[in-house]
């Protein structure tokens, strides 16, 4: 088993949204279930987060609860199949035209510009 020092350097997944409810935000680890935490400002959401996964692991580790290991990218492709309608396929093909680059391009900037607007840091 890895140390509480070798887990904390590991590239755990950090998620950080904004509380709907209350002013400030949330953040958690979707690696190690239950591991959340919140701040008034990004900034301190962050600060608790490490705060929170340290704690977390420390007790995981003291009552010998499996710990998931962090998805790693390599595992990733970079590629995956999409069926949409034709007649947003029309679209996008119109729309990236305009923009003079393909629609392959045009379509990760899409989802770039979307995927921002959630507020996922990886840590």
């Amino acid at each position: 088993m890895k140390t509480l020092e070798e887990l904390m350097k590991l590239p755990y997944k950090l998620e950080i949204v904004p509380d709907t409810e209350e002013s400030g935000y949330i953040a958690s680890y979707p690696e190690l279930p239950g591991c959340i935490t919140c701040g008034e400002t990004i900034e301190s959401a962050v600060l608790n987060a490490r705060d929170a996964k340290k704690a977390w692991l420390e007790t995981a580790i003291e009552n010998n609860v499996s710990i998931n290991e962090p998805e790693e990218l390599e595992s990733y492709s970079g590629q995956f199949k999409l069926r949409i309608p034709k007649s947003l396929h029309k679209t996008l093909a119109e729309e990236s035209r305009k923009e003079g680059v393909s629609m392959n391009q045009y379509c990760v900037y899409l989802l770039s510009k979307n995927s921002s607007e959630m507020h996922v840091i990886s840590h």
